[in-house]
């Protein structure tokens, strides 16, 4: 028998988040590009600056639809035409809307991206916003309410924003929008949301992959460099306001078997120099299967089977105005509700007056730094985070440069970071489950004032 030679391993290299090229087109398109060899799905994400808070009153939800009706059909294709040219590319073409503003997302492969730059084009400079398309999307958003209404999780997030955020501001509302405004929807609001703040001005493209052999200033300017529109005034944005004063809010559900938790509040965003440490804090806390919440809560009680602690931005500008939601969310049995409260509660008490250990750190550090060459093994994660850096004002070389904070970061300074982030006076717990059941042993727990609604 003949054996093969054994593969000697190579010289490990040390990896760092990949760094982008930036530059424009004539009709102020921005645009930043990531040469990643062997990449040969290209994955394209324009950012549109069309936040949340300018759609008009009355008519929240109008950039999801519109979102959704940029690939429903164009002024060359109707919307079954403009699918079947995607198909033919082996492309996929999303978007959605949230408080920055539109995302487009077009994953393809290499050989095809100048067809699907173009179709990419077609769709954001010429989409038809045909009566009948906008009305399926608009029922389709209606016929989705219901169930976001009825799944737990989405019923208590949609209660945390209302909470959190004051009633007149755009955060404390479903991004999505509600029945009432969904129904007012029409083609006419969706082409006036599009003509006011869809244009090249306002817009940045991010394009990653195996570039090898394309000529890329040349595909660009033959198909997103046709897009013309208006220069693009800066949009101002207003600061982030919120109440985290300490209370709990059950949302009623009769007979429910578990409860599901979500107890949050709003703090910094990437631009503050405690992110790095808050995320480390924030891992150690509930990052993972082996986090201080689930040894307890899942390992050691059984209450559960995960609770998770995170950051989320909302947005941000660089001026001091961004914020982001700190969350803890998982969900127990209806009668262990009260005991999990408690002993989280504890378990955030005794991380305040105890802190992390230096082994807690360690195993952080090394999961967080060490799947990132994982985590951004594919062209689409690479561009869906340069995209994130762009649409909150960060440096070209913000996350290149958060690995090397992350690891400098130290066991003290994640401590009072994630203590800072999750301060047990002022965190605001949303409970969905049977009020009946779960009201008094939360009410005896004295972590804040119980208010039960009901929806």
């Amino acid at each position: 028998m003949e054996f093969h030679p054994q593969p000697q391993a190579g010289e490990a290299k040390p990896w760092a988040f990949p760094a982008p090229e930036r530059g424009a087109l004539d009709n102020g398109l921005t645009v930043l590009r990531c040469h990643r060899p062997g990449q040969q799905v290209v994955a394209v994400e324009i950012f549109l600056d069309a936040p949340l808070d300018a759609e008009p009153e009355g008519l929240d939800g109008v950039a999801t639809i519109m979102a959704r009706a940029l690939s429903e059909g164009t002024d060359r294709h109707t919307a079954e035409e403009f699918a079947a040219e995607l198909e033919r590319c082996g492309a996929s073409l999303d978007a959605h809307a949230d408080h920055p503003g539109v995302r487009v997302s077009l994953e393809v492969p290499v050989s095809r991206l100048p067809k699907a730059l173009g179709l990419l084009a077609e769709a954001l400079i010429a989409p038809a916003f045909a009566e009948s398309e906008v009305e399926r999307l608009v029922r389709n958003r209606l016929d989705e309410i219901p169930h976001e209404t009825a799944n737990p999780s989405r019923r208590a997030a949609k209660q945390l924003s209302k909470e959190l955020f004051p009633a007149g501001a755009r955060m404390s509302r479903p991004r999505q929008g509600t029945e009432e405004t969904v129904a007012a929807i029409d083609a006419a609001a969706v082409r006036a949301f599009y003509d006011a703040h869809v244009r090249p001005a306002a817009a940045t493209a991010v394009v990653v992959g195996d570039l090898t052999g394309v000529d890329l200033d040349k595909e660009l300017a033959d198909t997103l460099g046709t897009w013309s529109g208006k220069p693009a005034a800066p949009r101002p944005m207003p600061p982030v306001t919120a109440d985290d004063t300490g209370r709990v809010v059950i949302v009623d559900r009769p007979g429910a078997v578990q409860t599901q938790l979500l107890i949050g509040r709003v703090g910094a965003d990437r631009h503050d120099s405690v992110w790095a440490a808050q995320v480390l804090g924030t891992y150690c806390l509930g990052g993972t299967l082996t986090s201080r919440l689930d040894r307890v809560l899942r390992e050691e009680k059984g209450y559960t089977y995960g609770v998770r602690a995170f950051g989320q931005v909302l947005r941000s500008d660089g001026e001091g105005h961004g914020a982001s939601m700190l969350a803890i969310s998982g969900s127990v049995d209806t009668p262990n509700t009260g005991p999990a409260l408690d002993d989280l509660w504890k378990v955030l008490r005794t991380l305040a007056a105890e802190g992390l250990t230096d082994t807690e750190r360690d195993v952080a550090v090394q999961n967080l730094v060490g799947v990132a060459p994982l985590k951004y093994e594919t062209a689409a994660s690479v561009a869906a985070t340069l995209a994130d850096q762009v649409e909150q004002h960060l440096a070209d070389d913000y996350q290149a440069h958060l690995y090397a904070r992350l690891a400098a970061t130290g066991t003290v300074e994640a401590t009072a970071a994630v203590v800072n982030a999750f301060p047990v006076d002022r965190l605001v717990t949303v409970l969905v489950g049977d009020a009946a059941q779960i009201a008094d042993p939360v009410r005896a727990l004295g972590i804040g004032e119980v208010t039960v609604v009901t929806g």
